[in-house]
């Protein structure tokens, strides 16, 4: 059976450093990284990248997003991603493990910050000149303490990788009234355990009833909850959940669309082949043509 490459750190380290966290300029980590990430390949750790010149495209999770000059992208552990960038292309990234950030706060954590948080939420802000200045002034504050000895090094790069974050999860509230309220953020809180629970139990349960109980909620409170969140119904939540899960196996696992089909809870292959063409536009056997080419 073939799956698709899950990529850890040290591989990007070179022996320089063993440390969680990593950081260079997009044009050295092409580099650094070539014979690793020039097919689509998927992470465990959180990642930040931003373009700061240069186009292209970079695909997550079978969703194609432009790349320009303030595109600023977080990925999630899992997520597959691939890109098609210009020789031209300018930027930062920086990377980290869970482990890495968490042991330095007690409360905050990484999937507290929305792009983190939920598959369903935006991978790309899109930054106009005032903002790409502001970021594009904290990575660069990022790759000069990434490289000094000074003291209390750790907490400098995790306060500024927190100030990133804080302001992007203000930058994307700008379009949505999602995150402005304390009942708003209960919401989210509610959501984010919505998605946990789909994660343990999509393959064998799809009923929004099964997951309203389990959070000690009614399903049609479920439902205001991810209208509100991701303006989606809880079974489009659900659907596109394992749907994105069909798109990764019939790319990268060896096994028939029967298969498939019985492993992700569908008895009737017509049946799974139905809510593949609804949620993606195509058939299972279309979408493998295409992405397979």
């Amino acid at each position: 059976m073939n799956s698709i490459s899950v990529l850890h750190i040290e591989l990007f380290q070179s022996g320089r450093n063993t440390s969680d966290f990593y950081f260079n300029t997009m044009k050295e980590h092409l580099v650094v990284g070539h014979r690793h990430i020039e097919k689509p390949h998927r992470h465990d750790f959180y990642a930040a990248v931003l373009f700061t010149g240069g186009k292209g495209v970079h695909e997550i999770d079978f969703q194609k997003y432009d790349v320009s000059e303030g595109s600023l992208f977080f990925l999630s552990p899992g997520q597959i991603h691939s890109w098609e960038l210009s020789e031209d292309i300018e930027g930062y990234i920086f990377f980290c493990s869970q482990e890495f950030y968490e042991m330095h706060y007690v409360s905050q954590k990484l999937r507290n910050f929305p792009f983190f948080g939920s598959v369903s939420f935006p991978r790309k802000l899109q930054l106009d000149a005032e903002e790409l200045e502001k970021t594009g002034h904290l990575f660069q504050e990022l790759g000069k303490e990434h490289q000094s000895q000074g003291v209390m090094k750790e907490g400098f790069i995790l306060s500024l990788m927190s100030q990133v974050f804080i302001n992007a999860t203000r930058l994307f509230s700008k379009d949505t009234d999602v995150l402005s309220s304390s009942a708003s953020l209960s919401y989210f809180k509610h959501y984010q355990d919505f998605e946990n629970l789909i994660e343990q139990h999509f393959t064998n349960q799809k009923s929004i009833a099964y997951y309203a109980s389990l959070l000690g909620i009614t399903p049609k409170h479920l439902n205001r909850i991810a209208q509100a969140v991701v303006r989606k119904t809880a079974t489009d939540v659900i659907t596109e959940r394992v749907v994105l899960e069909a798109k990764r196996m019939l790319i990268y696992l060896d096994e028939s669309l029967g298969e498939i089909a019985f492993r992700l809870g569908y008895e009737e292959y017509s049946y799974f082949v139905r809510v593949f063409r609804k949620s993606s536009g195509m058939t299972p056997t279309q979408f493998m043509r295409k992405y397979k080419v």
